[in-house]
């Protein structure tokens, strides 16, 4: 019994470790970047506007992503809402935008599995950027739309962390079999 606690407990702590250090990913490689035109054709949503928050969310692989909430101010396209969240990677290595907060963006973003479930993507790869640098992309574009719907998606952005919950809860409740098993043995 002392050996089948002792390898539950070992194999625990390994199943904890496992989902508590993100995964190993490559580097980033883009092709050469598309023209206004073919990005807006390729998007699922185009839109302009402030980021409210960054934050960093573990993913059930272990992979870290960001989610950037944004207040949209204009759209072009697949946005009919005042806020919207867009996934993007951690660093350039991942693919990853640095999104600052308070700083206004125009934003391509198409759906994808890139970071796990399909969510809205926007990665280096994409012409996403400031939006007092995009003059051209602005130019093209034209007038975009506001948007019609009022949502607050702050709550959103929360993560689910149950299952580190979960996994530290079974370590904990391991290790105080182990201490009780070992308690009686000694009595």
């Amino acid at each position: 019994m002392k050996k089948f606690i002792s390898i539950f407990a070992v194999c625990c702590s390994f199943l904890f470790l496992m989902v508590s250090f993100p995964s190993t990913s490559s580097a980033c490689s883009c092709a050469e970047q598309q023209s206004v035109k073919e990005e807006f054709k390729q998007s699922k949503a185009v839109f302009s506007g402030k980021v409210i928050e960054v934050k960093e969310n573990r993913r059930n692989n272990g992979s870290i992503v960001k989610l950037v909430l944004f207040e949209v101010t204009e759209t072009w396209k697949g946005v009919d809402e005042t806020q919207i969240i867009i996934t993007t990677g951690v660093s350039d290595g991942d693919c990853g935008i640095e999104f600052k907060k308070g700083e206004e963006y125009l934003v391509y973003a198409t759906e994808s599995t890139m970071y796990g479930e399909n969510k809205l993507v926007s990665t280096i790869c994409d012409r996403t950027g400031k939006l007092q640098t995009l003059k051209d992309d602005l130019a093209f574009l034209g007038e975009g739309k506001s948007p019609a719907q009022k949502v607050d998606l702050t709550n959103e952005l929360e993560g689910n962390h149950i299952y580190l919950i979960i996994v530290s809860t079974v370590i904990v409740m391991v290790l105080i079999v182990v201490f009780i098993v070992q308690k009686r043995k000694k009595t």
